[in-house]
């Protein structure tokens, strides 16, 4: 069903919006129209940061790595491992520190070229190689010598990961590790062509031509990571399992501002489109209307990377953290569906081996709001920091939600924290990546999705070196219970999971960083769309078994 256009009153009209579409997103626009294509179109709020495996770090280009790539194993329909470059599941030696993996061998490149474990194993060690600068090499450290190998204290090649012929592999582990599995279907894992990669230098990747593909589509009409506003998927006919694949499209749009994709999706110009705040309170009763639920948490990352940093005292952190009424955040603001947070790792994630329970139930909680307790943790603070006032700047995304939720917070932590001044820097996201990772801010506003179903994937980011803990946090006590965790309690599901509830309580006990919300996404797909595999954790979309219904 078309929604009603008197829905739009007071937003931008639809002839404007045509304009929007045929400016910065040409080459989309009329995706399929006049022809038996099917095609699937997609509005994306951000540009595609990277296209390379081994540098890609968030959810649009993980997305498109899913898509257009396959690994050892891709996460079905009900987001369990199953095999998919692997002819079958891995056979694991009795301490779980040995995988052999047998591969199937009709899966081929789009220059026809076989996949074969050589191009695994060129994958994991050119993403482990500190020359590549990958920020997701910590993944790869349960693997035999990957930390050592991402340290520069040991050769690429002695990676836990050989080829036993064309279509074998043998993967060895440092310690057994109970979510190998979920990083087997997680994009950092995909085989990649040493002589594609060779070929193109410093270019690989940087258009859709500049690469091959493994996957149920191919990346077709990207013109370059971080500034592309269009791009599509395009079914790959050289595909091993190409006849599940009913769509011939998925033609993606970049459109930042929520009342534009509305227009686009009503105009018949998108079949799925994001909402937020007050649009998605509008829609929540239309047939299209679908909220998706992620294991993923937004969060303030203060920075304290330097010793004179004011964000390294705790009572100020804690006075910021006090001072947001969270539920007024994703009830008035947000409006899509998003929930209050218990703590950094988001509910529905992993529960206890033993009795069920959510892990983030089971931790406590830590994050409330409390104006008193606010004012109260920033008078300590001004005291212990030897001010009265305190300029902050928030770093956050341009798009429209990101907007709406800094103008909240920048009122609330102003009306609440006397003699605290606040202002927003929106800026495009590959820049907010890019100054993030360069401590090039005060506070930025940040998300993390889970890449496994485990704790973990949350805690792990903020030990004292991970390159993802942006803003420094740093305690002992945490980076020991994580070790632990991973090491020394690996075999024991009991004692790793109190492990993970003890770092849980310390980094929220810290305010290392600041909870804001558990996301979920309110979006408008239209009905004749469906399948369209939606994954809480590591890469969200999987378009393989997506049709468009006649």
């Amino acid at each position: 069903m078309r929604l009603k256009k008197s829905a739009l009153l007071g937003l931008i009209t639809v002839s404007s919006i045509a304009l929007v579409a045929c400016g910065g997103n040409a080459k989309n626009a009329d995706s399929g129209s006049g022809s038996d294509e099917k095609v699937f179109r997609f509005i994306e709020r951000q540009e595609m940061p990277s296209a390379d495996p081994s540098l890609a770090t968030d959810e649009v280009s993980f997305v498109a790595l899913n898509n257009v790539y396959e690994g050892i194993y891709r996460l079905d329909k009900e987001s369990k491992p199953q095999p998919a470059g692997a002819a079958e599941m891995a056979e694991v030696s009795e301490d779980g520190l040995t995988y052999k993996i047998k591969l199937r061998e009709d899966a081929k490149w789009t220059d026809d070229k076989p996949v074969t474990a050589a191009d695994y194993v060129y994958g994991w060690q050119r993403t482990v190689d500190p020359a590549t600068g990958s920020e997701y090499a910590y993944m790869f450290n349960s693997v035999k010598n990957a930390e050592k190998i991402s340290k520069g204290e040991m050769k690429k090649e002695e990676l836990g990961i050989k080829a036993i012929g064309d279509y074998e592999l043998e993967i060895n582990l440092e310690k057994a590790t109970p979510y190998f599995d979920y990083l087997l279907a997680f994009p950092s894992f995909l085989p990649q062509r040493q002589d594609i990669a060779e070929k193109y230098g410093k270019d690989y990747t940087t258009a859709s031509d500049k690469a091959v593909y493994n996957g149920p589509f191919t990346l077709t009409d990207f013109d370059g990571p971080g500034t592309d506003t269009s791009w599509s998927y395009t079914k790959n006919d050289k595909y091993w399992d190409k006849d599940t694949v009913k769509l011939d499209k998925v033609a993606i749009d970049v459109v930042k501002e929520a009342p534009t994709s509305l227009n686009l999706f009503q105009d018949g110009q998108a079949d799925e489109v994001p909402l937020s705040g007050e649009l998605a309170q509008q829609m929540k009763n239309e047939p299209d209307y679908i909220v998706l639920k992620g294991a993923s948490t937004f969060y303030l990352e203060p920075n304290q990377r330097e010793e004179s940093s004011p964000y390294r005292n705790v009572n100020l952190r804690k006075a910021i953290s006090y001072a947001i009424d969270r539920k007024a955040l994703v009830d008035q603001i947000l409006a899509n569906g998003s929930a209050v947070p218990i703590g950094l790792v988001p509910e529905g994630l992993a529960v206890n081996p033993k009795t069920d329970e959510d892990f983030a139930k089971e931790s406590g909680d830590e994050v409330v709001y409390d104006v008193d307790k606010a004012k109260e943790s920033w008078k300590k603070a001004k005291d212990e920091l030897g001010i009265s006032t305190l300029s902050v700047d928030l770093l956050i995304d341009d798009t429209d939600n990101a907007k709406k939720m800094a103008e909240y917070l920048q009122g609330s932590l102003s009306d609440t924290l006397d003699g605290l001044k606040v202002s927003v820097s929106p800026v495009p996201f590959s820049v907010r990546l890019d100054r993030s990772n360069k401590g090039d801010f005060q506070i930025a506003v940040s998300a993390w999705g889970a890449d496994y179903a485990d704790p973990s994937s949350f805690l792990d980011l903020f030990t004292t070196n991970n390159s993802y803990n942006r803003g420094h946090y740093s305690n002992p006590e945490y980076d020991k219970l994580v070790d632990a965790a991973s090491t020394t309690n690996a075999n024991n599901p009991e004692a790793r999971w109190q492990d993970m509830l003890d770092a849980e309580k310390v980094i929220m006990g810290d305010m290392g960083v600041i909870p804001l919300y558990q996301k979920a996404e309110a979006h408008l797909r239209s009905e004749k769309v469906k399948d369209v595999v939606y994954h809480s954790t590591g890469a969200k979309y999987d378009f393989k078994w997506t049709y468009i219904e006649d």
